[in-house]
């Protein structure tokens, strides 16, 4: 399928290759990092467009005056402006076409991040695949959004879905879309999605990755691979806001999450009150410091780390333990590698490597390895 924007953008250099083909270079690509190793075929969709349900967009004035919305060409911060995105969501694509139209007939003005002036820097936005619900980040660079009460009103009367909506003050020179004060305008400033039958509530600094489909497929195939039995202890590292760990509860005698944000673990222990789940305990702490407090017991361990990896000092933690099993989900196959070597350093063996395509069209891959300590 034909992108107008992909040479501008940069964000699915992929997108004129056949999808099966990208599938393939994926897996090359796991192959080359583990050639001792046999790498499954990756899990891919049916349908891998417009899979992307967390957006954002920045705004900028056109040459004619005008307002435009879109994406960031890949490694700048010159705003590409697009009207259709193939990989983003339909709902949130149409959200913002209306939205910068609004915007543009009340006067409203693109911020500029060199001068530290005008208004409107970024819309991010969630949208619930299974209860369809859109959750509204409008971030800008001033102390008030002139003329809110009336844009929210034209949007929601365009929009019904959206469910809350979150003014996001953001006057620094950085790179980071959110800044640290918001305030709630409309709704309870969250929305919900379900995975696995559980139903997580989202908020604007949430983690819950952008592919709810490819979730599923993640988490399920990561939670098949534990092997998790009824007497087994789970320990879930970078828990977020409690995914793996609620969906590693049913099936384990206790789970604990450990996760460095508070929001996430607010979150987290929100999601194991609302859906019933007793048997888990999340903990707010860098990963690090708390195996330094907290020695490994637990007799399963899934990770699900940043593009860093989980880094020397734990993944030697990991290894002095007594932990049998480890499913390590990530989204760096590079970093991955190195923490795995490690590992196998404590007797620790690669059992079964499943890439799954969680971002279509691009050159990242999600990458799960199960390991399991030798005798």
């Amino acid at each position: 399928m034909k992108c107008p924007y992909s040479r501008q953008c940069g964000g699915c250099r992929w997108i004129e290759t056949s999808y099966p083909e990208t599938l393939h270079k994926k897996r090359k690509q796991i192959m080359t990092l583990f050639p001792d190793q046999k790498v499954d075929m990756v899990l891919g969709m049916e349908d891998p467009f417009h899979y992307r349900h967390k957006i954002y967009a920045s705004f900028r004035k056109r040459r004619d005056g005008h307002l435009t919305a879109g994406l960031y060409q890949e490694g700048t911060h010159r705003v590409i402006a697009t009207d259709e995105c193939l990989i983003q969501n339909e709902t949130a694509n149409a959200i913002i076409r209306d939205f910068t139209a609004i915007a543009d007939e009340m006067k409203l003005t693109a911020y500029h991040e060199d001068t530290g002036t005008g208004i409107l820097r970024h819309l991010y936005l969630r949208v619930s695949k299974s209860e369809g619900s859109v959750l509204l980040v409008i971030v800008i660079g001033q102390k008030v959004l002139p003329g809110s009460k009336k844009l929210l009103s034209r949007l929601l009367g365009m929009h019904p879905e959206i469910d809350s909506v979150i003014i996001n003050q953001n006057r620094r020179h950085t790179s980071m879309v959110l800044g640290d004060r918001e305030t709630v305008i409309y709704g309870s400033g969250y929305i919900f999605d379900s995975i696995g039958g559980i139903r997580f509530r989202i908020s604007s600094r949430s983690f819950f990755q952008v592919n709810p489909t490819q979730t599923e497929v993640l988490y399920r195939t990561a939670l098949d691979l534990a092997d998790i039995h009824e007497t087994d202890t789970v320990l879930d590292l970078c828990c977020g806001i409690g995914t793996i760990t609620l969906l590693a509860a049913e099936r384990a005698v206790y789970a604990t999450g450990v996760e460095v944000v508070p929001q996430a673990i607010r979150d987290a222990k929100g999601n194991a009150s609302h859906n019933g789940i007793k048997n888990t305990t999340f903990i707010c702490s860098d990963i690090e410091t708390y195996l330094k407090e907290h020695p490994v017991t637990e007799s399963v361990v899934i990770a699900d780390p940043p593009r860093s990896g989980l880094g020397k000092v734990v993944s030697h933690s990991i290894g002095k333990s007594s932990t049998s099993r480890m499913v390590y989900v990530s989204c760096n196959p590079v970093t991955q590698k190195e923490d795995i070597d490690i590992l196998k350093n404590y007797g620790f063996a690669v059992q079964r490597i499943v890439p799954v395509d969680m971002f279509c069209f691009t050159e990242h891959v999600e990458n799960i390895i199960l390991l399991t300590r030798m005798k």
